[in-house]
């Protein structure tokens, strides 16, 4: 039986973004200015790098590069739990769409460039990019956010199995 790459990645991801959106549903928009710390990101900032990160998905898959010369990166604002979660589910409809529409041969063999005009950061096969940048990346961001929770005292949900707010 041969291993299927795109079915893998849709059901991580699909999975993976449930558990992201349930950190989200949580987050207290009365305290977006608040960080753990002067070098952390405020609260406002984390949560919505967190909600477009699956954006970042179709355009690994359907581009083949990002260029902060051509398109610098704008955060959203946010007011609104609803808000953030709109972000973040429009993004994630569209990430497992693009999976879906693609194949291993796109992700193996076609190469895709993280680049400032003319300096690169990396290029690196698609596949890679997804691994790392968009998928690793967000669930880096989700642990971070963990922590934000529990240090403002808001029940942390369970990720991986119960956490120790919900048991069970």
């Amino acid at each position: 039986m041969e291993f299927d790459i795109i079915k893998s990645l849709v059901n991580e991801y699909t999975h993976e973004c449930a558990s992201t959106r349930k950190m989200l549903e949580r987050v207290p928009m009365d305290k977006l200015d608040w960080q753990p710390h002067e070098k952390s990101m405020k609260l406002e900032m984390l949560a919505t790098h967190i909600a477009e990160i699956p954006s970042w998905v179709s355009s690994v898959i359907n581009l083949s590069e990002l260029d902060f010369a051509k398109t610098p990166y704008v955060p959203q604002k946010v007011s609104t739990v609803e808000a953030l979660l709109k972000i973040h589910d429009e993004a994630t409809t569209d990430a497992l769409l693009s999976i879906k529409n693609t194949n291993a041969d796109v992700l193996k063999n076609e190469t895709w460039t993280m680049r400032n005009g003319d300096i690169i950061y990396f290029t690196m096969p698609k596949i890679a990019v997804l691994r790392t940048w968009a998928f690793n990346h967000l669930y880096h961001h989700r642990g971070q956010m963990s922590v934000y929770l529990r240090l403002l005292n808001i029940p942390v949900p369970g990720i991986y199995g119960p956490s120790a707010d919900e048991q069970g």
